[in-house]
C-alpha cells in the first residue's frame, strides 16, 4: 500500500544535460517553490497515512466487541460472533480501552517522527550539498560585490537575468550590483574593497597598475564590437577625416581606452598627441560640453548601445576601431574582467563559477545579435558576410583566459603611455600579482 502511495508523489524532472541553458527555462538548480510543495506534500501522505494505520488498529480491535444495545439474536451478530465462539479458547480477551488509546497515540507520534525523517531525507536530496567547496567558500565570503560600467553587454545581461543569483541562491550568497562610470573608477574600487569582481576596458588596467592599485586581471571577452567605441565631431563640423584633427579640442576620459584609440587614429595619420588640444572629462560630462560647441571632436565607447542616453548622442563618425585597428580591434581594445586578489586566492571555485556564469551571458547576447542581423539581412538591410562573422563568433566563447598575445598587445599599451610620460615608470602587466595566467584547463 505505501509503494502505491509514493507513486502518486510527483517525480522530479531529469536534470538538463546541456552545459548551456535557456535562460528563462532551464534551471540549474532546483525550483524552490516546487521543493517547498514537494515537502507539504510528503508531510499530508504522512500525516494521512499514520491516522490512517492508527484508526484502522482502533477498528480492529473494536470488531469482536458487541454493544449490548445490539440482540445477540440478530443474524449479523451470529455472523460476526460464530467464529469468536469456535475460537474463543485461543483469543486474547479484548483490550480494555485505555490501552487501545495508548496503543492509537503511539502508533501516531511513531507516524509523525517518520514523516519529519522522510521530509529530511527529500531535502537531504534536493538541497545543493554544504561540504562542497564552492558551498563552504558562499557561505564564508556570504556576499559578492560586482560592479560594472554601464553599457558592458555581459555584465548587464548577467545582471537584469539574474544567472548569478539563480546559481548561487542555493548557498546562501547575495550579490550586490553598482554601476560606475569609468573602468578605472571600476579598478579603483575594487583596490580600496569597494566590489569583488568588475569587467572593463584594458588600458584603464595600466593606469591602476602604475598607480600601484591592487587587482588582478582574471579573463578577458574574445572579441570586441568593431563599432563599440568611434570618433564623433559635429553635424556642421569642417573636419570630415582624422588629419583634419590637428589642433582641434577633443574630448575623451583620460586613462580609458578612447586615449589610447586616439593615439592610435591620430598615429595612423602621422599625428601626435601634441598635436591636438586633450580635454579630459567623463561620458556625461563630456556629452554636455560636446552639445554645446565646446569641443571639436569627441571619443566615446558604445555609441550605439540599445539605450535612450546613447542612442541619442550628436554628432557625426569619422572613424571607429574597425577603421583604426582592423580585424585586430579584439587584440588592441580588449575588455577585461578583474577580481581582488582575495577571490583568486580564497575563492577559487566561486570566481570559477563568476566567469562561467559571464560566458553564459555572453553566449546568450551573441545569440541574440545574430538572431537581430540574420532578420535585417533577410529584408536585405545588411551585408550577409556580416551575417557570417557572427555566426562563427556566435559558437565559440564569450570570454577566453588570459592568454600571451593579450598580454603583449597590453604591454605595448602601456609602453606607450610611458613614452607620452602619461604613467610615471614603466609597468610589466605580466607581473603575477596583477594577471593571472594559468597553466591548468581552463574551462569556463
Amino acid at each position: 500500500m505505501i509503494r502505491s502511495l509514493l507513486d502518486l508523489l510527483p517525480k522530479r524532472p531529469k536534470q538538463h544535460q546541456s552545459t548551456r541553458r535557456n535562460i528563462k527555462g532551464i534551471k540549474r538548480s532546483p525550483n524552490i517553490s516546487s521543493r517547498s510543495n514537494l515537502k507539504k506534500l510528503t508531510m499530508q501522505f504522512c500525516l494521512g497515512l499514520a491516522s490512517s494505520l492508527a484508526m484502522g488498529i482502533t477498528f480492529d480491535s473494536q470488531v469482536g466487541a458487541v454493544p449490548k444495545s445490539i440482540s445477540s439474536n440478530s443474524p449479523l451478530i451470529a455472523q460476526i460472533s460464530q467464529p469468536n465462539q469456535n475460537n474463543s479458547s485461543s483469543n486474547p480477551p479484548v483490550k480494555d480501552s485505555p490501552v487501545r488509546l495508548l496503543e492509537t497515540v503511539g502508533l501516531f507520534v511513531g507516524g509523525i517522527i517518520f514523516c519529519i525523517a522522510l521530509d529530511r531525507w527529500f531535502s537531504k536530496r534536493s538541497s545543493p550539498s554544504d561540504n562542497t567547496p564552492l558551498a563552504e567558500q558562499a557561505k564564508k565570503l556570504k556576499q559578492l560585490k560586482i560592479g560594472y560600467p554601464e553599457g558592458m553587454t555581459n555584465l548587464e545581461v548577467l545582471r537584469t537575468q539574474g544567472l548569478l543569483e539563480e546559481r548561487l541562491r542555493p548557498f546562501g550568497l547575495s550579490i550586490t550590483w553598482t554601476s560606475f562610470l569609468s573602468a578605472s573608477a571600476l579598478i579603483e574600487a575594487l583596490s580600496n574593497g569597494t566590489i569583488d569582481f568588475c569587467g572593463g576596458g584594458g588600458t584603464a588596467s595600466i593606469f591602476s597598475q602604475a598607480a600601484d592599485h591592487i587587482f588582478v586581471r582574471v579573463a578577458k571577452e574574445k572579441y570586441t564590437a568593431p563599432k563599440g567605441q568611434a570618433i564623433l565631431v559635429p553635424e556642421d563640423s569642417p573636419i570630415q577625416t582624422l588629419a583634419d584633427l590637428k589642433g582641434k579640442k577633443i574630448v575623451f576620459d583620460k586613462g580609458s581606452s578612447a586615449h589610447y584609440i586616439l593615439i592610435r587614429a591620430l598615429h595612423k595619420v602621422g599625428l601626435d598627441f601634441s598635436d591636438i588640444e586633450p580635454i579630459y572629462l567623463t561620458q556625461p560630462q563630456a556629452l554636455s560640453l560636446f552639445r554645446q560647441g565646446e569641443a571639436d571632436a569627441w571619443v566615446i565607447w558604445v555609441p550605439y548601445a540599445q539605450t535612450q542616453a546613447r542612442s541619442s548622442y550628436p554628432g557625426r563618425l569619422i572613424a571607429d576601431l574597425e577603421s583604426i585597428f582592423g580585424d585586430q580591434a579584439s587584440v588592441e581594445v580588449p575588455t577585461y574582467y578583474y577580481a581582488i586578489p582575495e577571490l583568486v586566492r580564497d575563492y577559487p571555485d566561486l570566481l570559477k563559477v563568476i566567469l562561467e556564469e559571464v560566458n553564459e551571458a555572453g553566449a546568450w547576447a551573441k545569440k541574440q545579435e545574430l538572431e537581430s542581423v540574420q532578420r535585417l539581412a533577410a529584408q536585405h538591410e545588411i551585408d550577409p558576410s556580416i551575417v557570417e562573422t557572427l555566426q562563427q563568433r556566435s559558437s565559440e566563447r564569450a570570454i577566453i583566459p588570459i592568454d600571451d598575445q593579450s598580454l603583449t598587445a597590453l604591454q605595448h599599451q602601456a609602453n606607450i603611455f610611458r613614452e607620452l610620460n602619461l604613467i610615471p615608470e614603466r609597468i610589466n602587466v605580466r607581473d603575477g600579482s596583477y594577471s593571472l595566467q594559468t597553466k591548468q584547463n581552463w574551462t569556463y
